[in-house]
């Protein structure tokens, strides 16, 4: 199982050097980075757009993407590598390759004829067709698409003219194509350009959907037209308000005819427009940087389904009968936009799905690196910000709590190898470039403050004096390395004055921010590498591309290095001192190692072999002096103990190239990795030293936490803590003299977890047990808040608002005729006093509040429900304005559901919140005594309250954070499910520290915490942390015992754990065993029998107890469960004996069967017929006696299925009977009991990864997320699967009698 757990993924953006780089299908759409494609879906149950895959089989840039239009499974990807592959989206798999384009694909579209045919061009063609499967597969050329005369930028099949085509060319014209007719070569150009040699590339192609022979083609400088490929003439030319707009995209709108959307290649304005005017309809800015790609969905998504309560337009009208209201028109007024959403993909790299009817986005990335990321830091001051370089000619900085972009760099710096933060909190960013030298970046400003001229001797250009950064102002730096480009930089943390940089030229030069050199460094070869010592701050190493390591010590003036490392047998990349180990550094090489070199030894120490490519990322853990972190170019990161050289984990998720590798010293053990398939990822080490949090939370002593580097480097030794972080926390501890060891586990938790709130957990965990809110800390408002605090923060946030946003209303436009006689009889029934009849037309005018204005003149009711009216209008339209007729009147119930439909859960828990404190409430319509009324209001606005913040926590949760699902348990007090979420989550050493530190409330889920925590480490060399967490729990004897019965030591070792663990010996044991038979108590004669030196005598009894409950007609899950769970801890060595063979199957079987009842209690659904296959398959191989029957397993599984799984076909009365059997059987018997319900699901569970893929063993599907391996190490289930079933049934799937420990 792996050690290294995936926490988080910051996805690519959409590359914009290609055009075909966004499609589309029903309710998913894709774009493309360089290398990868990013399929996101609609998730049905929260209305959102989630990341579901990520294809990259392409070593080089992706050209073209295409959706097949008759199977939306199946999509099309070329490359510039010649290859052309056909993926199943729904599968997650290529289908097909053909590995030889013959050039570059331009465009690939599916072919009108063949569902199985993909058809692609390069730069004059001809056109290809590719038939991959079926009974004629090959490629073959198409007939007169041919020997053009100027390259291809595109082209666009006919949707509906079966084989007509259309090609557009960087000349600006078009060649058109169609069964039967003449073929039309480079016709249509631009009139501007005609007659001249001058080029102007079609830039987009689309055809119209209503017309067999108009297209719509859009020119780089001549904007767009509207053209007949038949007549050969333009019919429309388009016009833009200013000359300055240009269009590299264009779609057709398919819900509103003659509607089409263009965006604006320079700043991201999307306009609207129709065939019938040459002006745009209207036009919205929805970025500051340029569009790339546009494409409008097919089908409008559907919406959760709104209850409209507008009764139809009825025959006669009275004076109060209802009107029915014209649809809201836009703020524009004189056209109501089409609803429609457009994928929208800009130059930047931002990519967002936009619905255009409520102008809004539906999702949105707003920032992406779309090329390779070489280097990855976090800020020195703030583990929350991370900084990457890239390919792109950008940095980027990131908040890993949100996984979203903060804030970039202005760009165009060609490529950016390296980055290097300033020391502290200076706030800047040294980066290192293939083409402009070096810069300097003010982050806080906005602006590159410093540029490092590599040319000319020339002072650099510096803005502005800044007094917070005058020393970092002065640098008068000009880092010349010719026109070389630098590989690396390096700000000195030591002595914050020095910069390094090295070079393709061969030098290293260290200069102070001044800009006077200290030391230029000469080396035979390029310098790719250098890195200062952590302890020394004047000693910096080199990799250097003649294969060797230097060290140079800048104390001196000699140029010469004082150490050279030879070893490596090809060129040496990245450096790294260790930052608790004086003299040791490491050094990775394009011979596929990693070397460890001990300065004081002049010697290499270790080589870490293991990887199968160049190695480029590097990186010492900064707690655990042996833990080294490597990446490299066979997509691959390890993590190597380098005490003696062993491999502990190999991460095989990124799909490319792995080049940088970072953590924060105050969050050691999450790491963040950066590659060549465009993404960062976090990872998690804390699986791999996890005993030591359970030395903390078992108040170990401080010598098994914290120690020494010597005692830590000891090979075979457990983790010790050696680095500043923990020694900080010590020193603060020791500081305390009271609540030590509630701020001893929170601080330690805080170290361990990777970010995604476990901080706002706590602070959480805080409010609840009584701390002054004064302490809280800043970042506290903008996590999950208590309830308590949700208002006076939210409010203090709207005041702030309401000082530098004021309201924008349009107007509006002159009414038709029709309109004006409504408005007129309307006026004549208010001056006779008939106020409803003047309040109905004037809604059937569209005209709300004049008619809501007047209507508490009929009564307040009226009043009321007219206001209810407008609100369930604009809710059936999803348009945010039905809000405040809500407030208004009250309907809290309404309002809640309206947000909670569509996926809003923060604004649902505001609304349902406010009502709870009573800022919300129902206008009252006559004077009276209302107490009664406001209590059993505010007991029902609770009641929802509840309900909201466990619907936001299953949203978290389904996204896989099981950590902010719990905050939101919290918020309304919840501690039982709050703790149920982290367990859910398998974050149990968290949930663990939580619950101790929440005392009684959380008192039983801590005990199943810490039993499945102890189950967890019931292996060597942890026994004894076992038996501690489990004396950690009060009456916690039976659960002893069974420790003890599984432990596989010999006699004197089973007695030595049985004496720590309060038991009588072995022989002891048997004869209290006997003497319970003797008494007729059955669990102690087996639970004593388990603990003698014969444990097969305890199986017999028990056995055949259960067979004897299980005969009888009215037994309980309950009534048999505890002593199954008993004898499943027998000895495995014993249980796997040949003389036991009968007893085992008849155990396995048993235990397989109870689990399949106890997954239906706690709702497992996904595993429920895994075990009940489980045990039917045992039942038909094995020899045994038991009542169970095969048709009698068959007949629970399809009741169960009918009655709780969405059928068409409803349950029938047998499996209504037979599944009402079964839910009295798994009743709990005691009412306080524990009940964990719901699936689990882990933290990582729903990031796509580029490892083996590898298909579950339950279902035959590909597994989502992280895979659990079985013992034959083939067999592979899903982490979650193996989680639920080890909670219900000990024993592995396989049926071999061995126990799984998947936690």
């Amino acid at each position: 199982m792996a050690k290294v757990k995936q926490v988080g993924l910051l996805a690519a953006g959409c590359q914009p050097w290609n055009k075909d780089v966004c499609a589309a299908s029903g309710d998913r759409f894709a774009y493309c980075a360089t290398l990868a494609i990013y399929i996101y879906q609609l998730d049905q149950q929260y209305n959102e757009f989630k990341l579901r895959s990520i294809m990259s089989e392409h070593k080089k840039t992706i050209t073209a993407i295409s959706w097949c239009p008759d199977n939306p499974d199946l999509f099309a990807s070329a490359s510039a590598d010649n290859l052309l592959i056909v993926w199943n989206v729904a599968e997650k798999k290529a289908v097909a390759r053909l590995d030889n384009t013959k050039g570059v694909p331009v465009s690939v579209s599916w072919c009108w004829n063949s569902a199985d045919g993909v058809a692609f061009v390069s730069q004059r063609g001809p056109l290809y067709i590719w038939v991959y499967r079926g009974p004629d597969p090959g490629v073959t050329v198409h007939k007169e698409a041919h020997s053009f005369l100027s390259d291809i930028c595109l082209f666009r099949w006919h949707p509906t003219k079966k084989g007509k085509l259309v090609f557009g060319h960087t000349d600006g014209s078009l060649s058109v194509f169609q069964p039967g007719s003449k073929s039309q070569k480079h016709v249509l150009r631009p009139e501007s350009l005609e007659g001249t040699d001058e080029e102007d590339p079609v830039s987009a192609l689309e055809w119209d959907p209503l017309s067999s022979d108009y297209l719509l083609v859009s020119n780089l400088h001549n904007g767009i037209r509207l053209v007949d490929s038949e007549a050969l003439a333009c019919i429309t030319s388009f016009c833009f308000p200013s000359a300055a707009a240009s269009v590299q995209c264009l779609a057709w709108v398919p819900s509103a005819p003659g509607m089409f959307i263009t965006g604006d290649s320079q700043v991201g304005v999307l306009r609207v427009w129709n065939v019938s005017r040459s002006t745009p309809l209207d036009s919205f800015k929805l970025k500051k940087t340029g569009f790339h790609a546009l494409h409008v969905l097919n089908s409008p998504l559907a919406k959760k389904a709104q209850s409209s309560c507008s009764p139809s337009k009825s025959q006669y009208t009275s004076s109060t009968s209802e009107a029915v209201p014209p649809p809201t028109l836009s703020q524009n007024r004189s056209f109501s936009l089409p609803p429609g959403h457009a994928v929208c993909c800009f130059m930047d790299g931002g990519v967002g799905l936009y619905d255009m009817g409520a102008k809004k986005w539906d999702f949105l990335r707003d920032l992406g690196h779309v090329e390779t990321i070489f280097d990855c830091k976090f800020k020195p001051d703030d583990p929350n910000l991370l900084a990457t370089a890239s390919f792109d000619g950008t940095i980027k900085i990131w908040d890993t709590n949100t996984l979203t972009a903060v804030y970039t760099s202005p760009g165009n710096e060609g490529v950016v190898y390296s980055l290097s933060w300033a020391p502290g909190d200076l706030n800047c960013i040294a980066g290192a470039t293939s083409r402009n030298g070096a810069f300097i970046w003010d982050v806080r400003k906005g602006k590159i403050i410093t540029r490092f001229n590599e040319v000319s001797r020339a002072r650099p250009r510096v803005s502005e004096p800044d007094h917070t950064m005058h020393s970092v102002m002065r640098l008068s730096v000009f880092l010349q390395h010719g026109k070389n480009g630098i590989f690396c930089i390096s700000w000195s943390h030591k002595d914050s004055k020095r910069i390094a940089t090295c070079s393709g030229d061969g030098f290293c030069i260290i200069r102070t921010i001044d800009g006077k050199i200290l030391h230029k460094y000469k080396h035979p070869a390029a310098v790719f590498g250098c890195d200062w010592s952590q302890n020394n701050k004047d000693m910096i190493a080199t990799g250097c591309e003649d294969k060797n390591v230097r060290v140079y010590y800048l104390a001196t003036s000699s140029d010469q290095p004082l150490k050279v490392f030879t070893g490596h047998l090809a060129k040496v990349f990245h450096v790294r001192w260790s930052p608790l180990r004086e003299g040791i550094l490491c050094s990775g090489s394009d011979d596929g190692t990693v070397r460890i070199w001990d300065y004081t030894q002049d010697a290499c120490i270790n080589v870490l072999s293991g990887h199968t490519a160049p190695v480029r990322g590097l990186m010492w853990n900064t707690e655990v002096p042996y833990l080294l972190i490597s990446g490299s170019w066979d997509y691959t990161i390890r993590v190597w103990d380098t005490r003696d050289g062993t491999c502990l984990d190999t991460v095989y998720d990124h799909g490319a190239d792995v080049y940088g590798l970072t953590c924060h010293q105050s969050r050691p053990f999450t790491i963040a990795s950066c590659s060549r398939d465009s993404t960062v990822r976090l990872w998690s080490l804390t699986p791999l030293i996890s005993p030591l949090l359970l030395n903390v939370l078992t108040d170990q002593p401080w010598e098994k936490i914290i120690g020494n580097t010597d005692t830590a480097m000891v090979p075979g030794s457990p983790p010790l803590l050696c680095g500043k972080v923990s020694r900080d926390i010590k020193q603060e501890l020791d500081k305390l003299s009271f609540d030590i060891r509630a701020k001893k586990l929170r601080w330690f938790s805080e170290c361990f977890s990777p970010p995604g709130g476990s901080s706002n957990l706590w602070d959480l965990v805080s409010v609840i047990n009584g701390q002054d809110d004064s302490l809280l800390p800043a970042s506290y408002s903008k996590g999950v808040m208590h309830m308590k605090h949700l208002l006076k923060f939210k409010t203090s946030e709207a005041q702030e608002l309401t000082i530098v946003k004021m309201s924008k209303f349009g107007g509006g436009i002159g009414a038709p005729s029709k309109e004006e006689r409504l408005k007129e009889a309307a006026d004549i029934h208010l001056r006779l006093g008939q106020i409803q009849r003047y309040c109905e037309l004037m809604v059937e005018l569209g005209q709300w509040e004049k008619a809501l204005s007047v209507a508490p003149g009929v009564s307040m009711k009226y009043w009321k429900k007219l206001m209810q009216r407008r609100a369930d209008q604009l809710m059936a339209e999803d348009n945010d304005d039905a809000i405040p007729y809500c407030v208004a009147t009250g309907d809290i119930k309404k309002l809640v559901t309206f947000f909670s439909g569509r996926g809003q859960l923060l604004e649902a828990l505001l609304i349902a919140q406010g009502a709870c404190e009573g800022n919300i409430r129902a206008p009252q319509s006559s004077a009276g005594n209302h107490t009664t009324n406001d209590v059993d209001n505010r007991q029902q606005y609770q009641s929802l309250l509840h309900k909201v913040c466990k619907d936001l926590a299953e949203w978290y949760f389904q996204d896989g954070c099981s950590v902010l699902a719990a905050c939101c348990h919290l918020a309304v007090d919840d501690v039982e499910l709050a703790m149920s979420s982290l367990m859910r989550g398998n974050e149990l050493e968290l949930a663990a520290c939580v619950g101790i530190v929440l005392g009684e409330g959380a008192n039983q889920s801590t005990a199943y915490c810490l039993q499945l925590l102890a189950r967890k480490y019931m292996t060597n060399p942890t026994w004894e942390l076992s038996a501690d967490l489990l004396r950690m729990i009060p009456d916690n004897h039976v659960l002893l015992a069974k420790l003890c019965a599984f432990y596989p030591g010999s006699a004197a070792e089973i007695n030595q754990l049985h004496e720590r663990c309060g038991l009588p010996s072995l022989e002891e044991c048997k004869a209290l065993a006997e003497e319970a038979v003797n008494e007729g108590d059955l669990f102690s004669a087996v639970k004593f029998h388990l603990l003698s030196p014969e444990p097969e005598v305890a199986l017999q009894i028990g056995i055949n107890h259960v067979k004897e409950q299980l005969a009888g007609s009215d037994w309980t899950v309950d009534d048999v469960q505890p002593i199954l769970d008993l004898m499943s801890y027998i000895r495995t060595d014993r249980l796997i004996t040949t003389k036991t063979t009968e007893a085992r199957s008849e155990l396995l079987i048993l235990c397989g069967y109870i689990g399949a009842l106890l997954a239906i209690r706690r709702q497992y659904s996904s595993i429920v017929p895994a075990l009940y296959e489980y045990t039917s398959q045992l039942l038909k191989r094995r020899e045994v006696c038991v009542p169970l029957k095969i048709e009698q397993l068959s007949v629970e599984l399809d009741a169960w299925r009918a009655c709780t799984q969405a059928n068409s076909i409803p349950p029938s009365e047998c499996q209504r009977e037979e599944f009402s059997c079964l839910q009295r059987r798994i009743q709990p018997s005691h009412k306080g009991a524990l009940l964990l319900c719901g699936a689990d699901y882990v933290t990582g569970s729903n990031l796509p990864s580029h490892s083996d893929l590898q298909l579950s063993c339950f279902t035959g599907q590909r597994i989502q997320g992280p895979v659990f391996l079985l013992e034959d190490n083939k067999s592979a289930i899903s982490l979650n699967d193996a989680l639920m079933w080890a909670k219900v049934n000990p024993f592995s799937p396989l049926g071999t009698g061995l126990r799984i420990n998947p936690f």
